[in-house]
């Protein structure tokens, strides 16, 4: 039997938990979900906590003391379903951005498709924004032309938080040595996986800024993805990722 595990990193998002959680077990695709919470003081773990009497065995929650960053939050979740033997794992916003429908789309790249990687691009022919000021779609796309210029990677949407990987990557990748926390770490993810020779495979999707709750973004997670990316392409050039 086929296992996906579905990773939802959370802080402060009560508005959007239960809603997303119902979205995806509604889904022709069975999924498992990991809320990884980082002690979201509105009580979005004790919403979780409430779910999990209607969905035992099936929506698991992993507690952490504090805001410790979306990198560790997804290598705290990979571990874990790794520990569970999980054929396929999946990245996810709380807050709706990404269509819980997608996460089908994902798998079937992966699982039909044979990629190692799939990544959910709105830079690519068919994707789009939605909701964004233009600025903000200006810097997006500006950085997903640094980072592929930079670092030399056929991906269109490099920065994209919607993702689905292999347990090969995953076991493959040593996880100790991704060193971004903010959103640099989804650049710091694909560009370890295509340093390794995985295959990457991009497929369309509609990003949709957040309706509920306050966005994370700050200008110390820009500077991160900026100046980061440099070294990690310097870092390349000694060193490998895998294990």
């Amino acid at each position: 039997m086929i296992r996906n595990l579905t990773i939802i990193p959370t802080y402060n998002e009560q508005e959007n938990i239960k809603r997303i959680i119902e979205a995806i077990f509604d889904l022709p695709v069975s999924f498992d979900i990991l809320v990884v919470d980082d002690g979201s003081p509105d009580g979005t773990g004790a919403i979780v906590k409430q779910l999990q009497t209607v969905y035992p065995n099936r929506l698991h929650l992993l507690e952490r003391s504090g805001k410790l960053g979306l990198g560790t939050a997804y290598i705290a979740g990979f571990r874990w379903g790794l520990e569970r033997n999980y054929d396929y794992f999946f990245e996810i916003d709380a807050d709706f951005s990404h269509s819980p429908s997608d996460l089908v789309r994902l798998f079937e790249a992966c699982h039909e498709k044979k990629a190692d990687l799939a990544i959910g691009s709105r830079y690519i022919k068919g994707g789009k924004v939605t909701n964004w000021p233009f600025d903000r779609i200006f810097l997006s796309y500006g950085a997903s032309l640094y980072v592929r210029l930079v670092t030399w990677m056929p991906v269109k949407d490099p920065t994209a938080g919607f993702v689905c990987y292999t347990n090969k990557v995953l076991s493959t990748i040593d996880l100790d040595k991704i060193r971004f926390i903010g959103y640099a770490f989804q650049i710091e993810m694909k560009f370890a996986a295509h340093q390794l020779g995985f295959q990457l495979k991009e497929i369309p999707i509609t990003f949709t800024d957040r309706v509920e709750g306050v966005s994370k973004m700050s200008g110390k997670i820009v500077n991160e993805a900026i100046l980061g990316v440099l070294e990690m392409k310097w870092r390349s050039f000694f060193s490998s990722y895998r294990k």
